[in-house]
């Protein structure tokens, strides 16, 4: 019977990121057939094991669904003052949450899944991955806001300056921008810093995965060399 490590384990029966994993494990909160884990331990699915004081009921197969979110829709898994929850809005067999953030006034691409480890990857600002929108305003596009925007902008209430990006406009009022962070609405105040503001805003792709022609409030489930190139992008190698 295979043998692995025990927050690979973890992290594959959609509790957290490894590195979460390994956390609980050295504070003694992970326990092995009775036992308290130790760092390192490797297990089975014959084996026993409790998180929390919780049971883990086991691997479950790894999934990651492309999500065509709706606007009015809240990425959270628990907000009281939210009328639709993302969480609530996928009917899969398998438990899922989403692997960065769409803000609700927005819509388009959004990736979930059960793997812990590519969430943790995927929400880690410094690995600068690409985000690619599309995006219309009340005010027409000029080449003075095209170079301002892809210079990056000053954000007064973040204290902070946006990376230089590429963008393209496509329209009077609209532009494609590809974004390598991932800001608290970020476009919008980007445009709101230039004098402007967002009316319609759409993101596009996620890596490489695009959303095309997925129908709003759809979902797919990410297969074969899609999914493998996804995996390699975000350094997590071979499926797991």
């Amino acid at each position: 019977m295979e043998s692995i490590r025990l927050n690979k384990y973890l992290a594959q029966s959609g509790i957290c990121s490894r590195r979460e994993a390994d956390r609980l494990i050295e504070q003694g909160r992970v326990q092995v057939n009775g036992s308290v884990a130790v760092m390192g331990q490797t297990v089975t699915e014959q084996d026993e094991i409790v998180c929390n004081r919780k049971l883990v009921q086991g691997r479950k197969k790894i999934v990651v669904l492309a999500y065509n979110k709706p606007v009015g829709v809240t990425c959270s898994e628990k907000d009281k003052h939210a009328e639709k929850l993302i969480t609530d809005m996928i009917d899969y067999p398998i438990r899922v949450t989403y692997a960065g953030r769409l803000d609700k006034d927005s819509e388009g691409l959004i990736l979930l899944t059960n793997n812990g480890d590519l969430i943790q990857r995927m929400m880690r600002g410094t690995n600068r991955h690409e985000k690619e929108y599309v995006v219309k305003v009340d005010k027409e596009i000029t080449p003075d806001f095209l170079e301002k925007m892809a210079a990056g902008v000053y954000l007064k209430e973040l204290d902070v300056t946006t990376r230089a990006c590429d963008i393209t406009q496509i329209g009077k009022y609209t532009f494609r921008i590809i974004l390598t962070q991932g800001l608290n609405r970020q476009i919008r105040r980007m445009c709101q810093a230039c004098g402007c503001q967002v009316k319609h805003l759409k993101r596009i792709r996620v890596l490489n995965i695009e959303l095309a022609d997925l129908k709003t409030g759809a979902f797919r489930e990410l297969e074969h060399a899609e999914l493998e190139e996804l995996y390699r992008i975000v350094g997590l190698g071979a499926l797991q």
